[in-house]
């Protein structure tokens, strides 16, 4: 298996030469991603993301993910794009995952086997994320290659950062933003650091829900903090040209403003997005936050 180097400039430039104009930055970045693997394996996974909740949908890019890269991105290997979509019931994911496994080999008890040392796996890796981990802490804690932090670094201040996790976790496309806080002894909490039940829990307290999976993940997250864990602000983290965001950062602001009178901040993220910039406003917002608790 061949994983793409690290989100970085170069891969980024690549990815805007590749890309339709209107794509959003983590589009943008995944075709220069592909295109840093192509030259480099005999098969890319690309897989069609359709939905993973058997409820709403994807972002509309994603779905048609297999086809923007396949058109856009020259010399490509062969793809691996099956459709991944659980509203076709609950055995879907196993059909899914039988379905590209057969790509590799006939042995059924082999590929059954392979799915449920990953099962195992992923449930390890869950239980890290809702201890407090980031997924990039969880990969290194599972690896072996460092160990479950004792305590958290607080500095008297929680905050909840919201955003799609393919922008949050990248360092590059975030430009750091939980490492950031954290250096500023800011305990920060993360979507993927809320169970499902809760989620579930926040969903039936709106009227409505969204049509697409991570804007409603985003949602409820912002929800759940507000609600039951007393943080002191909210940063949201959107990519520009992001549809989706539109609405989900709106629904965020008001209920943190309106309703729960909690400081709120919107971070919009571009692939001209500067550090500097973003360490002031954080900066800013931390010390608000620390004078309104009377920290400072």
């Amino acid at each position: 298996m061949v994983v793409s180097p690290v989100s970085n400039k170069a891969l980024m430039d690549e990815g805007v030469k590749d890309t339709v104009n209107d794509a959003c930055v983590p589009i943008k970045l995944f075709h220069g991603h592909v295109a840093a693997l192509k030259d480099s394996v005999d098969i890319m996974f690309i897989p069609r993301m359709v939905s993973l909740d058997n409820k709403v949908t994807l972002c509309p890019k994603f779905l048609g993910l297999p086809d923007m890269v396949r058109y856009s991105v020259s010399g490509l290997p062969e793809l691996i794009d099956l459709r991944f979509d659980m509203r076709k019931g609950k055995h879907e994911l196993y059909n899914f995952l039988f379905r590209i496994g057969q790509r590799f080999s006939d042995n059924r008890l082999k590929i059954g086997q392979a799915i449920w040392q990953a099962r195992g796996s992923f449930v390890n890796y869950r239980r890290l994320l809702l201890q407090g981990c980031t997924p990039a802490d969880a990969f290194e804690i599972l690896d072996g290659d460092r160990q479950l932090p004792q305590e958290k670094r607080c500095g008297g201040i929680k905050l909840a950062v919201l955003g799609y996790p393919y922008t949050l976790y990248d360092d590059y496309v975030s430009v750091k933003i939980l490492d950031k806080l954290r250096h500023r002894d800011v305990e920060v909490v993360t979507p993927e650091m809320v169970a499902a039940s809760d989620m579930q829990r926040m969903g039936k307290t709106l009227p409505k829900n969204l049509f697409w999976h991570y804007s409603n993940r985003v949602v409820w997250a912002g929800l759940y903090y507000l609600l039951d864990m007393n943080v002191d602000g909210i940063i949201h983290v959107t990519a520009f040209g992001c549809g989706p965001d539109a609405m989900t950062n709106k629904l965020i602001e008001l209920e943190a403003k309106n309703q729960r009178k909690i400081p709120f901040m919107t971070v919009t993220i571009d692939e001209h997005t500067g550090e500097a910039g973003v360490d002031t406003r954080l900066e800013a917002f931390v010390d608000l936050l620390r004078r309104k608790r009377g920290l400072l």
